[in-house]
């Protein structure tokens, strides 16, 4: 008799316990800090200005061997491949950044050859910055010149 009360009375205590653990369990709700309206709109992609650098950035600054031989000199090469850049809808979609490199060889004449994606960021970004490379057309250096150029996608 003694040891069937002993039993219930463990059961009693084993039941309880479980319910305190579980209510305890259930009160310890996270509550999720309040962001203010200046910090949320600092996360999202900033819009880039009419006329704003959107391929050369930082790179722009560094000089690129091919860009003398460009008329205008590598100022005007940017511009250049700033007018004719076109986001790739993928990336766009996908919020995709960064820095796409092309390989080009400039001949003596002038022409381009051996134009390859180095560094390519995905969604289309090195093939629209490989589309830009072959519409640049150089002044003839008179001998061969192998550079990379570095185009910029930023949202």
């Amino acid at each position: 008799m003694k040891v069937k009360v002993f039993l219930a009375a463990a059961g009693f205590a084993l039941v309880s316990f479980a319910a305190t653990a579980q209510t305890e369990t259930q009160t310890k709700i996270k509550v999720k800090p309040e962001t203010t309206e200046h910090e949320e709109t600092q996360r999202g992609p900033e819009p880039i200005a009419p006329g704003e650098d959107k391929a050369g950035g930082a790179a722009a600054s560094k000089a690129i061997p091919v860009a003398q031989y460009y008329e205008g000199g590598q100022e005007a090469m940017y511009e250049f491949i700033n007018k004719n850049l076109q986001y790739p809808p993928m990336a766009k979609r996908n919020r995709i950044q960064g820095q796409c490199i092309v390989s080009v060889t400039v001949n003596p004449d002038g022409t381009t050859t051996n134009m390859r994606i180095l560094k390519n960021r995905g969604a289309g970004t090195g093939e629209e910055a490989l589309r830009v490379v072959r519409l640049l057309k150089f002044n003839a250096p008179g001998y061969s010149v192998q550079s990379s150029i570095p185009i910029n996608f930023k949202l």
